[in-house]
């Protein structure tokens, strides 16, 4: 299943965490033991948060955005084997880098 399938709803956001960098020291931990990145890129959003009168706050991002993120913000979600993607709302995403 490809990512694309993923069509988040209201204010929820899909990312693609970052890569894991290597120690500065070279040493070698295992995956468990590695801290994640809290740093990402936007790959779909929902349309925006209903407010009270039922109109649709839009969400202050665009798809290939660099994000950042809290360290628990988030649902985990397998697309494959391999790839790992984020379920999260628009208010766990702290910053946008440029």
């Amino acid at each position: 299943m490809s990512y694309k399938k993923i069509k988040p709803l209201g204010d929820r956001i899909l990312v693609k965490r970052s890569e894991s960098e290597s120690s500065r020291g070279g040493i070698l931990l295992p995956d468990s033991a590695q801290e994640k990145p809290k740093q990402g890129e936007v790959l779909a959003m929902g349309p925006g948060k209903m407010d009270e009168k039922g109109g649709v706050t839009p969400i202050d991002l665009k798809v290939g955005d660099q994000v950042l993120f809290g360290a628990f913000a988030g649902t985990e979600v397998e697309v494959s084997d391999e790839l790992e993607y984020l379920i999260m709302s628009e208010e766990d995403i702290l910053a946008v880098v440029n």
